[in-house]
């Protein structure tokens, strides 16, 4: 696919340091139905408009903040129950990580295995969101620290998590963020 052909838009994207679970958090955890219906109409108007882009940049920024201050409840509120999470190839390859992890169950067991080898300091630093549609890319900077070594690492992470029906129902995880871009049909 040509990047002449692909529609996007294509914006930096911000998150707070300091942040704590929202109202509209909370609701999506406690009546998931509600926010489904909330992000699926946002996401079936065009591409460019101000709701739909104030709707998804806000939905990311907010992930991003609950992963970062390890809430995955309030993360996965936005996955699906047919989710397939695909962590970094690199990973699988390794054998540090199975090919997929299903639903959100799968999900929050996989980001709490890598505690145990990156400790709770992993943080995402979003630079920005490309919003294609039916998919989102989530580039970002990921500073981390191994926790038995001490030994600081600072890696990229692009996550392509593709919507269906206002859900999350498959994220694959990149370490490069060219390699993501090319996996969407952008060249970076």
């Amino acid at each position: 696919m040509s990047r002449e052909t692909v529609e996007f838009v294509r914006r930096p994207l911000q998150i707070r340091e300091h942040s704590r679970r929202t109202l509209d958090q909370r609701l999506a955890i406690r009546f998931p139905r509600l926010a489904t219906a909330g992000f699926r109409a946002a996401t079936k108007l065009p591409l460019g408009s101000r709701v739909r882009e104030a709707a998804v940049w806000r939905a990311m920024r907010l992930a991003v903040e609950a992963y970062n201050r390890r809430d995955l409840d309030a993360v996965a509120a936005a996955y699906g129950s047919d989710l397939e999470y695909h962590p970094y190839r690199e990973f699988v390859e390794a054998g540090l990580a199975e090919p997929v992890y299903r639903g959100p169950s799968g999900y929050k067991a996989y980001i709490e295995a890598t505690y145990e080898v990156w400790g709770t300091e992993v943080k995402l630093e979003p630079t920005e969101l490309i919003d294609l549609g039916d998919r989102l890319v989530l580039l970002a900077d990921m500073p981390m620290r191994a926790q038995a070594s001490g030994v600081s690492l600072a890696q990229t992470y692009a996550g392509v998590m593709t919507l269906r029906d206002g859900r999350v129902i498959r994220t694959d995880d990149f370490l490069d963020h060219a390699e993501a871009l090319k996996a969407v049909g952008l060249q970076a």
